[in-house]
C-alpha cells in the first residue's frame, strides 16, 4: 500500500463504493495493521498507513508468496518466467484488469455489495 494513500484512490482501484473499503479497512484497523491519519490537505479526507505490525505482516505474506511462487513455477527456468510473466500481463491487459488487483475480489464485491 502507498503510505498517506486515501480511502476513496483504494477504492476506485479496487472498483467497489467507499464504503466497501471503510469496513475493510476498520477490520485492519482493529488488528493493529493499519493506520489511518486525518489528511493535511483536507480534514474530510484519511490516509492510509501501514503500521509497524502490519510492515512486519506484510513481510511474511511477501515470504510466503514467494515461496509459494518458487514452488509452482519449479520446472520453468528464470527466461521462462520473464516470457510467462510478460505473457499474462498482455493477457491481463486486454481484459482491463487493474495491476495489483486480483479480479476475483471485484467480482465478490459486486456480489455482495447488491445484498
Amino acid at each position: 500500500m502507498d503510505p498517506g494513500r486515501s480511502q476513496r484512490s483504494l477504492a476506485a482501484d479496487l472498483g467497489v463504493v467507499p464504503s466497501r473499503v471503510v469496513a475493510l479497512i476498520d477490520n485492519l484497523e482493529q488488528k493493529g495493521l493499519v493506520e489511518r491519519r486525518r489528511s493535511t490537505e483536507d480534514r474530510r479526507h484519511h490516509e492510509l498507513y501501514v503500521s509497524e505490525e502490519g510492515g512486519r505482516v506484510l513481510a511474511r505474506v511477501r515470504e510466503a508468496a514467494g515461496a509459494h511462487e518458487d514452488d509452482l513455477f519449479a520446472a520453468l527456468d528464470p527466461e521462462e518466467r520473464v516470457g510467462l510473466t510478460a505473457l499474462l500481463g498482455r493477457v491481463a491487459d486486454q481484459q482491463g484488469l487493474t495491476p495489483g488487483v486480483h479480479p476475483g475480489y471485484r467480482h465478490l464485491s459486486k456480489r455482495s455489495g447488491r445484498r
